[in-house]
């Protein structure tokens, strides 16, 4: 009877530090969903084209590993149709090649071909560039200068690549920022520029 009991009480205790841990994600989930859809909102690419850019992406990125294997290293991104080619491949015709196939994806407006001919980076200098990217994207919080989620950083070799859908100052203030900031070689603006 007494183990009965002891069962019972286990499993009441465990329900109710369920129910308790649930309650308890439940607004974290609901401030994680009102951020995304904040940013959403606030991004002056249209929806469908914020999920464009996510085929573009993932097509394109699916597409070129299944094509080029061995000693590549390719990094596809885009933003508002404008696709960035980073990373490293081990001759000049697979860079052509690569840039050819981005070229035949649908919505791809234009190709900024950012690949250079040599060995694969190292998990090091990835991380550096990682590391490079979250420090720039620190700096323009610090700033305060433009709203972030307007300027997407991509790192590679130390070389910060600037994309998004900008205002002439927005885009300026974002480079002096980035190429002030410790550890970046330099930077390239892949902007769309507005007016305003």
């Amino acid at each position: 009877m007494m183990i009965k009991l002891a069962r019972a009480a286990l499993g009441a205790g465990a329900l109710v530090a369920l129910v308790a841990l649930l309650c308890g994600c439940i607004p974290l989930v609901i401030a994680g969903g009102v951020a995304a859809g904040a940013a959403v909102a606030t991004d002056r690419r249209t929806t469908g084209a914020q999920v464009d850019d996510e085929v573009i992406e993932d097509k394109t990125s699916f597409n070129v590993h299944e094509r080029f294997k061995g000693e590549f290293h390719v990094n596809v991104t885009s933003y508002n149709g404008i696709v960035l080619l980073t990373g490293e491949v081990p001759a000049e015709a697979a860079r052509a090649d690569i840039a050819e196939l981005v070229r035949t994806t649908p919505k791809v407006r234009a190709i900024q071909n950012e690949l250079t001919i040599g060995p694969v980076t190292d998990l090091g200098s990835r991380s550096n560039d990682t590391l490079i990217t979250s420090k720039v994207k620190a700096r323009f919080v610090e700033a305060n200068r433009f709203q972030i989620n307007h300027v997407k950083v991509v790192t590679e070799r130390g070389v910060v690549y600037l994309m998004g859908v900008v205002r002439r100052g927005e885009g300026d203030a974002a480079s002096d920022i980035a190429s002030t900031t410790s550890g970046v070689q330099r930077v390239v603006k892949v902007f769309e520029y507005i007016a305003g």
